[in-house]
């Protein structure tokens, strides 16, 4: 979640329990909260789901993502992010919000996903741009057990590149586009039923 420099501003949540509050953006950090465009079209996306749902803010940057999730019925949301400035700015954010649902964990994101996994429900990967982190970071939730039955897997990039290639199962459920954002919901791919 990376790109942004300069004094720290704010970002707004857009919907549920804490909808219209202003949080502080880390000081110091570069971070680019996901645009509020964005992320009220991904929330529609997920409503269906998102309730007790719970989530994993992967390169959290701000937190927006999971704060977002928390707002509107999230059960719980993990925090994972190498930023310090970062990490600590989302625990700051989680006391103005008198939450206690969300967890914060100082990590590379990689290196984190490399352990045996605690399935989630709703996945948001959100990784700095040009670094070609998507594709990989899908494959490890995967094998290493972090996606529930089912789970939705928010994938953000930037124009100007193709989404990442999906792992064999998985298709993209939904996908839109903002500015210089390109963005997608990845599912497992139905069931089929057999015929008998």
């Amino acid at each position: 979640m990376t790109t942004r420099r300069g004094k720290p501003g704010s970002f707004r949540i857009i919907g549920g329990e804490w909808r219209s509050r202003r949080l502080p953006l880390p000081a110091g950090a570069d971070v680019r909260p996901t645009p509020d465009r964005v992320r009220e079209t991904l929330f529609n996306w997920l409503s269906p789901v998102i309730q007790g749902a719970r989530c994993l803010d992967l390169y959290a940057g701000s937190g927006a993502l999971g704060l977002e999730a928390l707002s509107r019925g999230a059960a719980r949301a993990v925090f994972v992010d190498i930023a310090p400035a970062a990490l600590h700015q989302v625990a700051a954010s989680l006391e103005i919000l008198k939450c206690t649902r969300g967890e914060t964990i100082r990590m590379d994101a990689r290196r984190y996903l490399e352990a045996p996994g605690t399935p989630f429900d709703i996945v948001f990967l959100d990784p700095p741009y040009r670094r070609d982190l998507l594709a990989p970071s899908l494959d490890a939730l995967l094998r290493h057990g972090w996606l529930a039955p089912g789970a939705a897997v928010y994938l953000e990039h930037e124009a100007g590149i193709a989404p990442p290639v999906l792992p064999a199962g998985w298709q993209l459920h939904r996908s839109a586009a903002a500015g210089q954002v390109r963005y997608h919901l990845a599912r497992p791919e139905p069931v089929k039923a057999e015929s008998s």
